[in-house]
């Protein structure tokens, strides 16, 4: 397959706006990456034309809000063959410490793991999902949280898996559950497919394409790790898989959107718990809330 890349030059934010930018119809149909002061948006060449159509209305909406990007200054190019995208990709990716336990290793480092160290074995691919973006170092630290405050779920969900991270973690800190790990993007779920495979943890995390799953009151935790205009567009699905005294975590929010996040999933019988955010990224929140038990 011949692949293109859309690139947006952006000043700053980089990471805000290229989180954004799936929010909008036919954007982002194969990936976003930020490169330095790029964000980069694959697309296959066959749909190159569309893809940059669509990637333009979105900037200028973003500009309308805003940010300080230009529709005008959105270009295409070929994009380097995969093996050589992968293995320039690979210097930026190392590993790294998250809390006290939490340690993502690049599945192609070597790492002696120290008593204790819940290790995550990860090669993302062009999925969502290294640690390093804030929204995902927001969810891994509360499950770490949950898991040191005693919180044991039994089964539990990622929607929105990306690389499998987050559904790789909660089958690491809790060994007795058993998980769901989806996504509506195919190359993610490849990823998490083979990610969940290289932690060992099949048996215990089912990967498929698609949304929310059809467990009404079944999950004693459920993740969504998306941008806010889809946890809304779902959250009546993502709150009736909660079961009683089960939690909900929701991430990809910009600050200004956690509040209004937690109101529209509160009127659903959760209640939240706490926003939180990160020291050296405070533009983004994670939201926990909990339903009441029986």
């Amino acid at each position: 397959m011949e692949w293109v890349e859309l690139v947006l030059p952006v000043a700053e934010l980089a990471d805000e706006i290229a989180a954004l930018l799936p929010g909008y119809d036919d954007v982002a149909p194969d990936g976003v990456e930020v490169r330095d002061q790029e964000i980069v948006v694959w697309t296959l060449a066959a749909d190159a034309a569309r893809t940059e159509r669509a990637l333009r209305t979105a900037v200028t909406h973003l500009a309308a809000c805003g940010f300080a990007v230009e529709a005008e200054r959105v270009f295409a190019r070929a994009a380097v063959p995969e093996d050589e995208w992968r293995d320039a990709w690979k210097r930026y990716f190392r590993v790294t410490r998250l809390g006290t336990r939490l340690v993502i290793v690049p599945s192609w480092e070597e790492f002696a793991p120290a008593p204790g160290d819940v290790v995550l074995a990860l090669d993302p691919g062009r999925a969502f999902g290294t640690g390093a973006h804030a929204s995902t170092r927001l969810c891994l630290l509360e499950l770490d949280r949950l898991d040191a405050a005693r919180f044991t779920p039994r089964r539990f969900a990622d929607v929105g898996t990306g690389s499998g991270i987050l559904a790789i973690a909660a089958a690491r800190l809790w060994p007795d559950a058993h998980g769901l790990a989806t996504d509506v993007d195919p190359l993610a779920v490849g990823a998490a497919l083979e990610n969940v495979a290289g932690n060992g943890v099949t048996d215990r995390v089912v990967v498929s394409e698609g949304g929310v799953p059809d467990a009404t009151g079944a999950l004693d935790l459920v993740i969504a790790n998306i941008q806010a205009d889809v946890l809304t567009e779902l959250r009546d699905a993502l709150a009736a898989c909660v079961a009683p005294g089960g939690v909900l975590l929701l991430s990809g929010l910009l600050t200004a959107q956690a509040e209004p996040i937690a109101r529209v999933f509160e009127e659903t019988g959760l209640v939240s718990q706490r926003i939180v955010a990160l020291d050296d990224e405070p533009d983004w929140r994670a939201v926990l809330l909990r339903r009441p038990a029986a």
